[in-house]
């Protein structure tokens, strides 16, 4: 399992969703991908996308305004 970060920082949407989208057609299914970003609409965006498309996902807030998000791919 290889493990790749993407820095989101001060980027808004959809740049992060098309960042991550590039990313994951690079990676190997069971490989995760660690996003950093400050825009809370990709919370929702990158997460409502990553799961109907059948990923595992989940974020964590790491500081005041500021998430990592967690993408392994699934197929």
């Amino acid at each position: 399992m290889a493990e790749y970060k993407l820095d989101c920082m001060f980027e808004a949407c959809p740049i992060p969703l098309l960042k991550a989208l590039k990313q994951l057609n690079t990676m190997q299914v069971g490989d995760l991908l660690i996003m950093q970003t400050d825009h809370n609409c990709s919370i929702t965006n990158v997460v409502e996308w990553t799961k109907k498309q059948g990923h595992y996902i989940d974020y964590i807030e790491i500081g005041e305004g500021e998430w990592e998000i967690y993408i392994e791919k699934a197929k």
